[in-house]
């Protein structure tokens, strides 16, 4: 049987509340529901990180956070660190990255046939073609992904929402489907297989779909999430001080200027911005049914990290690591001869399965620099755990989901003023989705808070990868993915995978 092609589709900053077939009341997703019913969908997917940069090395190369390092913006190059990207084009596939990629310096660059950037997030800034394609129009000037243009420097990443001056084919989403369609045409002509990434840069902000998509919601009474007004009581201090300052209103540009009138432009933004994602996606995919390419295409659908989409109060994705909002994910992955239609896996999964998920269904050997799974079992509509947690992390707080609960860690030094003692967050999530009561002080939940404590911990110390370790390295073997220098083997990232840890650590020295 032919090497399978892939299709890794991301959108920017997606709640996984909002899609059609998760019973959002509003939101109009046809193609992302159809691709859902057709293939697997999982409930609780978590992200590494709930920024852009983190989160994207996570999942294109399988590493946690704490392991790559990376926890900002952009940054130099992760120095011998495996992504996806290399290790298909090293087994004869086609590559490409289209759309938001948002990567340190040349990681992706360098190791994909094809390369677009389209926000200017990475290094050479935005793609030439695309930009030589909005001069051509006369648009260059309205591209509206980052900012409003005709409000100046308060137009920048506005949360403001309005309809975009320029049509769905000029956009960011338009293109980046009708490139990939390009080069999955290319490469079926050529006999190669494809490894094609789409990043579509909404519906992160600003929210300013094209005006068919923005239209969807014209005139309806939209509905706001269960928890857009309550008295956040519990809360995390920085959460409520992000809250008040959304409150106050400053934020709008357009008439009326009122937080309740602002907010609902900006929920309408935000739905067409997940309808104009979702059209994306449907041209993608028909592409791939026309054309042959369905039968041999596995596709997944994921977000780099979710969105508040008004919860909370707020207009921003930050502060983050507080809500299940932002730490859980859309996680659809479809291929109508491989997966069982329909599929609906509960078992907590995590973008770092990504990559190693994708070699085992292509056949590929697994990257051993990877930390995720391979969640094949699960696509086939099995059962059985993989992730006993889900871990979000920030520099200095963590988020872990275990069962129906969510913990966030904060050190002391976080809030000394507000909570001397120490502060945290326990949710639980069956009982309270919209995450509205703090359960982390309650007499009642003590025990759960220290197993879940004791939980990150465990989870931090046993899947750490060192860069040396006593007696560990006659335990490894140099191959193709590892090195040896003076007396040390490792991965080629010039670390120890933590399974080998594992091997040794019955003895006495660990």
């Amino acid at each position: 049987m032919p090497s399978p092609n892939i299709l890794f589709i991301i959108a920017d900053q997606h709640n996984a509340k909002v899609l059609g077939h998760k019973g959002h009341p509003d939101v109009q997703t046809p193609h992302l529901d159809r691709m859902a019913a057709e293939g697997v969908r999982f409930e609780n997917a978590i992200t590494q990180n709930p920024i852009c940069t983190p989160s994207r090395v996570s999942f294109l190369s399988g590493q946690y956070c704490h392991n790559h390092g990376y926890y900002g913006l952009s940054g130099p190059n992760p120095d011998g660190l495996p992504n996806i990207f290399g290790h298909f084009r090293q087994a004869g596939y086609t590559t490409a990255a289209i759309g938001k990629i948002h990567c340190p310096e040349y990681w992706v660059e360098d190791v994909c046939d094809v390369f677009h950037e389209t926000c200017g997030c990475s290094v050479g800034g935005r793609s030439q073609k695309y930009a030589r394609f909005l001069r051509e129009r006369g648009k260059a000037g309205l591209e509206d992904h980052g900012s409003m243009p005709e409000f100046g420097p308060r137009g920048q990443q506005s949360m403001e929402g309005r309809p975009s001056p320029l049509t769905f084919e000029e956009g960011q989403e338009g293109w980046i489907a009708h490139e990939a369609i390009e080069v999955m045409k290319q490469a079926q002509e050529e006999g190669k297989p494809f490894l094609v990434h789409t990043s579509l840069p909404r519906p992160h902000q600003c929210t300013s779909p094209a005006q068919e998509f923005w239209d969807l919601y014209e005139g309806k009474e939209l509905t706001l999430p269960d928890n857009a007004d309550y008295d956040m009581e519990g809360k995390a201090p920085h959460l409520r001080k992000s809250a008040e300052r959304w409150r106050k209103g400053e934020w709008t540009l357009i008439e009326p200027k009122t937080f309740e009138a602002g907010r609902l432009r900006k929920l309408r933004g935000y739905l067409g911005a997940v309808s104009q994602v979702d059209h994306a996606v449907g041209l993608m995919l028909d592409f791939l049914r026309e054309n042959g390419l369905a039968e041999n295409t596995i596709v997944v659908y994921g977000a780099d990290h979710g969105d508040y989409a008004c919860e909370h109060g707020i207009m921003e994705k930050a502060p983050g690591i507080c809500s299940d909002a932002i730490t859980r994910v859309p996680f659809i992955w479809w291929g109508p001869e491989a997966f069982k239609a329909g599929h609906v896996a509960e078992e907590i999964a995590e973008l770092v399965d990504v990559p190693n998920t994708l070699c085992g269904l292509a056949g590929l050997d697994l990257l051993e620099t990877a930390d995720g799974r391979d969640i094949s079992h699960l696509l086939r509509g099995e059962s059985g755990e993989v992730h006993r947690v889900g871990v979000t992390e920030f520099a200095w707080s963590k988020s872990l989901r275990r069962g129906k609960y969510r913990l966030v860690h904060y050190p002391p030094d976080m809030f000394p003023q507000e909570y001397p003692n120490g502060f945290g967050e326990l949710y639980d999530l069956e009982a309270d989705p919209w995450e509205m009561k703090n359960l982390y002080f309650d007499p009642g939940f003590q025990k759960i808070v220290e197993e879940m404590r004791l939980e990150m911990l465990n989870w931090l110390i046993t899947n750490t990868r060192p860069g040396t370790v006593l007696q560990a390295s006659n335990k490894l073997a140099a191959g193709s993915q590892s090195v040896e220098r003076y007396h040390c083997v490792t991965n080629l990232d010039g670390k120890i995978h933590p399974d080998r840890l594992r091997e040794i650590a019955g003895g006495n020295y660990l």
